[in-house]
């Protein structure tokens, strides 16, 4: 009987790295076209994905194994044991909620309407940063 192996071999790490990344890299492109065509909710939703596959990837390199099926950004550093002060820590759980507000029905109306232009620009200037910043770990 298979089992499945959550380590990973230093050749598929490198291949499961950049698996997440490449598809970061897309959903923030989708990210940004969804911003343009103001589609603000959804394009924050994009955002979170961009950065919880980056999260991915760092955990990859970090533990050398599957990183968890979690979407929770914050969790997801924790486990990967990032260091994050307070204000990365707010910034990461109010990513995380952009996750929850755009598929969940209870919550969709109300982020909808809290997706303004600005609102939606200042929230995609964070995801750049983080990108940038979780980027650098990777190098």
């Amino acid at each position: 009987m298979a089992t499945k192996e959550n380590n990973t071999s230093s050749n598929n790490s490198y291949k499961l790295i950049g698996y997440w990344i490449s598809t970061s890299d897309y959903d923030y492109e989708t990210m940004i076209d969804l911003y343009r065509s103001k589609r603000y909710h959804w394009a924050l939703f994009m955002g979170h994905l961009s950065i919880e596959k980056l999260l991915k990837a760092y955990y990859v390199k970090v533990k050398r194994e599957n990183p968890p099926f979690i979407h929770n950004l914050l969790r997801l550093a924790e486990k990967a044991d990032l260091e994050l002060d307070n204000e990365q820590k707010n910034i990461l759980a109010t990513l995380t909620t952009f996750n929850i507000n755009t598929r969940y029905d209870d919550y969709k109306l109300s982020f909808y309407k809290t997706c303004t232009r600005e609102f939606t620009k200042k929230w995609i200037e964070h995801i750049k940063d983080y990108r940038q910043w979780i980027k650098e770990l990777l190098k």
